[in-house]
């Protein structure tokens, strides 16, 4: 069943213009919040945005890589404490993936938005944009936006043989494992 998810698993950008259900935002939450963290501090915390005239300011929230969010029914803006753990930017992603993985197993699409180290113009960082937006205290960080919804087509799997196999090793690096 994981593999199944992660070979079929694409960022899809382009959503038809249906809600998700309150069922599978739920199953979205519990995934977020079963995302593992370091030491099990579990620094991150979630904002789920499903107002329209909300989804359409998130997605100016920087200048390339978020205007398709406006199309979205659902966002996801993923947050962490770095006063909490040191790693609060891992712990961020790995709950990012699980909630595009979650995406996935409900039927629904999903497209990663990367907000840290980002800027909304030349003035203001994405950060400080989405904080203000949202309220967001400024103890928190926000690492990505995940973007949800019906998707308007299906994407192709990538196929096995156009992964970069020339990429693994065994033992030590520059020793191409083969199986």
């Amino acid at each position: 069943m994981f593999l199944s998810l992660i070979q079929n698993r694409r960022s899809i950008r382009r959503y038809l213009s249906m809600p998700v259900e309150t069922e599978k935002i739920d199953i979205l939450i519990e995934a977020a919040l079963r995302a593992p963290s370091s030491r099990g501090f579990n620094p991150w915390e979630f904002i789920f945005v499903t107002e329209i005239n909300l989804l359409e300011k998130l997605s100016k929230a920087k200048q390339h890589g978020s205007s398709f969010l406006r199309y979205a029914p659902l966002g996801i803006v993923v947050c962490a404490d770095p006063a909490k753990s040191d790693v609060w930017v891992e712990d961020a992603s790995i709950a990012s993936i699980f909630i595009q993985l979650a995406v996935e197993s409900v039927g629904l699409g999903s497209c990663w938005i990367q907000i840290r180290e980002r800027m909304h113009d030349k003035e203001k960082t994405a950060q400080a944009y989405i904080s203000g937006l949202l309220k967001i205290p400024p103890n928190l960080k926000v690492e990505s936006i995940v973007a949800v919804g019906y998707p308007e087509k299906r994407k192709a799997s990538h196929s096995k043989e156009d992964l970069q196999y020339d990429k693994i090793y065994l033992n030590s690096y520059g020793n191409l494992y083969r199986s």
